[in-house]
């Protein structure tokens, strides 16, 4: 008996309504267990997730928004956002993302920081375990987005925070890269957006790229060769970030990838962007990956799982742009509402 319930376990799994919320009953060896289940959990707070929350909550599934390690994802380190539909004169990152996230809790979104540590897909309800605490969903939207990919030297992982970085926005006004010569590693539009933010700070900012032109939009590619400041070095690839003994970044090894020659560029700051790899580790095992590692959709944004979706730059290795995201978790929340309605 619960309440003013009394209800006869005939199954292994039982869903109960008190005051709207919905509780599970499971069958255990000589127990039952009794808990709160959430209807649905997104997990991650970038463009996908928090739209996902702006839809789910219109809808009246109360979600639950778990943040993650990098609350709001990686626009929050984006500079001023162009390609955003609405905001003529652009809009920055962070600004863009407390926004939806100041909407989607405007209609009943919850937010919860904090990293989540595993999960159990292999029944309903399913587990997630955040920083040593379980929360029991009907559903799941993952939106875990993804992170900066690395080079992969030793030399970039002992120096990294004494030199070596990952985001421009974050970093480049510090004071140890001011009137300093700079190197970005990278040809996209990431990669030219650093090198642009850049050159406010820097004395003079080298673009390391390993093909002989950009692969950043034509816009984007106009403005990093057209300014002064930067300095394309094309064909070429980072070998070594100098100097680990100094225990900071005084310089980088440069090879060619066609002459195989090897030079040396003094500089104060390295960052590196090189593209990124999606957050999805935590999954493997559990649902369908493909070979890179991202999560495969199926019927939309429904995963290898019945009742998990998947938004964003976890899945989508195609677009990545802040407006698709966004687009998949509007159809992320979609699915996850007409399933939980199909139950």
């Amino acid at each position: 008996m619960y309440g003013n319930f009394v209800l006869t376990i005939k199954s292994d799994f039982h869903r109960i309504f008190v005051s709207g919320k919905i509780y599970f009953l499971e069958k255990g060896i000589g127990a039952v267990k009794l808990g709160y289940m959430e209807k649905i959990t997104i997990i991650g707070s970038g463009c996908a997730g928090l739209t996902a929350a702006i839809y789910t909550a219109r809808a009246g599934l109360n979600p639950l928004v778990l943040t993650g390690m990098m609350p709001g994802g990686l626009l929050t380190t984006t500079g001023i956002v162009e390609n955003f539909p609405g905001f003529p004169v652009g809009i920055d990152g962070f600004e863009l993302v407390n926004r939806m996230q100041q909407q989607a809790e405007r209609f009943g979104a919850r937010i919860k920081m904090g990293v989540v540590e595993s999960v159990n897909l292999a029944k309903t309800p399913f587990s997630i375990i955040v920083e040593g605490e379980e929360i029991n969903s009907q559903s799941i939207i993952i939106a875990s987005g993804a992170s900066h990919k690395r080079l992969g030297l030793e030399s970039e992982k002992l120096l990294e925070k004494k030199g070596v970085t990952y985001c421009a926005t974050c970093d480049g006004a510090l004071p140890i890269f001011r009137n300093q010569p700079l190197v970005v590693v990278g040809g996209g539009d990431s990669a030219c957006e650093e090198a642009l933010f850049l050159t406010r700070f820097g004395s003079v900012v080298y673009l390391v790229h390993r093909r002989d032109k950009l692969r950043a939009s034509k816009i984007m590619a106009e403005r990093v060769l057209s300014n002064s400041k930067i300095k394309p070095i094309w064909n070429s690839v980072v070998v070594d970030i100098l100097d680990v003994t100094k225990d900071k970044v005084t310089g980088v090894k440069i090879k060619n990838v066609k002459t195989e020659s090897i030079s040396v560029v003094d500089c104060a700051g390295v960052f590196v962007a090189i593209g990124h790899v999606p957050n999805t580790s935590l999954f493997a095992g559990q649902i369908e990956l493909n070979d890179a590692g991202y999560i495969v959709q199926k019927n939309g944004t429904m995963t290898s799982v019945p009742g998990v979706f998947a938004a964003g730059d976890c899945c989508d290795y195609r677009y990545r742009q802040a407006i698709t995201a966004a687009g998949q978790g509007c159809s992320a929340a979609i699915d996850a509402e007409r399933y939980l309605s199909e139950l």
